[in-house]
């Protein structure tokens, strides 16, 4: 058993997928995981140095392209950080909720919201590439703190 039970669903789908979780990969996936909010690719890359002095910024940026490209984490744009993905199993544009105040992100999946902003978009003409939907306010603990 790994750090996350997400380790275990995306050691599980490299495996089945012949995909290459290397030892690099697979702690900078740990390191997103186990964070307790957005991290940073320099962030990511401090971490690394302690086991791995020889740890460089492409060697952070190859694992992170990695990770994206397989939707395994997601990139929160505004913040320039990182995510686990709560649903690794299932490739899918997110939407986050971040708070203003402690900067916890929680992912939700709504579909029907995906196909609305597509279609809202194809209607003006514009093809999308990807969603990336952030939306800032104030979580349940810092309303109530």
């Amino acid at each position: 058993m790994s750090v996350h039970p997400v380790m275990d669903q995306i050691e599980a789908y490299c495996q089945k997928e012949g995909l290459r979780l290397t030892p690099i990969r697979r702690r900078v996936l740990e390191l997103i995981v186990v964070a307790d909010k957005p991290i940073k690719a320099y962030d990511l890359l401090d971490q690394l140095k302690v086991e791995h002095p020889g740890a460089a910024p492409p060697t952070i940026y190859r694992a992170l392209e990695f990770l994206l490209a397989h939707h395994f984490i997601h990139r929160i744009e505004t913040l320039n950080a990182f995510v686990s993905c709560v649903h690794p199993e299932n490739p899918h544009e997110g939407q986050f909720l971040i708070c203003n105040r402690c900067h916890q992100v929680v992912e939700i999946e709504d579909k029907v919201l995906n196909e609305r902003l597509s279609q809202a978009a194809q209607s003006e003409g514009f093809t999308p590439s990807h969603q990336v939907l952030e939306i800032y306010g104030c979580c349940d603990d810092c309303q109530d703190g």
